[in-house]
């Protein structure tokens, strides 16, 4: 069996800046309408068997106490925000499984799901559903992968050395050097994509990055570079924590739960009549 794992949030998002808007008794709904419309139409494909949803319930997470620049809700459109919580109604409504995550994010969950469905002999592979390179971290071999909905891309251990210049292993250590405009994680000066991917493909991690003495990779700017990371040592380990996914979320990710055993039909219907649209199933 495959194993779908859907970045709630970013479908959300998704839905809200590209779905047409729509407002029912006063309420903008036009994002939980698209999500409604697109995953009926994922499910209505026969491709899922198994499925969960993760959804980031708040935005901040443990990260937030960890460094103070940390992505917040702040500035989110209010039309969006108030579609949270119609959109994890809409997944469980569809008979998804539904991660509402408040402490930790909807990345640690589809990371935590990911390595627990792939260590379960039962499953034939899993499916990140999100373009987000964080969660190529995820990524193993042909086992874990991620797949771009919106522009039908998958990629895999040897996509991602492709998309991003490094292993899975190593995303980390890359979004600790260059940052994560995303998330609120600034990177070390002068360290570029190019460069940090570059010597991340020959020394894996940060620690075994060589601070003094030439490296055997040519490298332009290498004592610039190497000054940079000297410098800002802490501060590259604390970024590379926060790029760190979390894989022992306190989430049900057994394949019972998983299992998709077609709509709750009842909340579909009510929820339908709530989005003023008809149901997808």
């Amino acid at each position: 069996m495959k194993v779908h794992l859907i970045d709630g949030t970013y479908e959300l998002f998704r839905a809200f800046y590209g779905a047409p808007s729509a407002v029912v008794r006063g309420r903008e709904v036009g994002a939980s309408r698209g999500m409604l419309r697109g995953f009926g139409a994922l499910l209505r494909s026969g491709a899922v068997t198994h499925g969960g949803v993760a959804f980031d319930h708040v935005i901040e997470s443990f990260r937030n106490a960890l460094f103070a620049g940390y992505k917040t809700g702040d500035g989110i459109d209010p039309n969006l925000y108030g579609q949270f919580e119609l959109a994890e109604r809409v997944s469980a409504a569809l008979g998804l499984a539904v991660w509402p995550m408040i402490d930790h994010e909807a990345d640690d969950a589809l990371a935590t799901a990911a390595a627990r469905c792939a260590d379960d002999p039962a499953v034939e592979q899993v499916i990140v559903a999100t373009p987000d390179k964080d969660l190529c971290q995820v990524v193993r071999g042909t086992r874990v992968i991620t797949w771009d909905r919106m522009r039908d891309r998958t990629f895999d251990e040897a996509g991602v050395r492709e998309r991003l210049g490094v292993p899975p292993a190593s995303v980390p250590d890359l979004l600790g050097l260059v940052g994560d405009d995303a998330d609120g994680i600034p990177g070390l000066p002068r360290w570029g994509m190019r460069s940090a991917a570059t010597v991340l493909a020959r020394y894996g991690h940060l620690e075994d990055i060589p601070r003094t003495g030439p490296w055997d990779i040519a490298v332009r700017g290498q004592a610039n570079l190497q000054a940079s990371l000297a410098e800002g040592w802490d501060d590259a380990l604390l970024y590379r924590r926060l790029a760190t996914l979390v894989t022992d979320c306190p989430i049900d990710t057994s394949l019972d739960a998983l299992a998709w055993r077609g709509p709750d039909r009842a909340a579909l219907a009510a929820l339908c009549a709530e989005l003023d649209t008809a149901a997808p199933l």
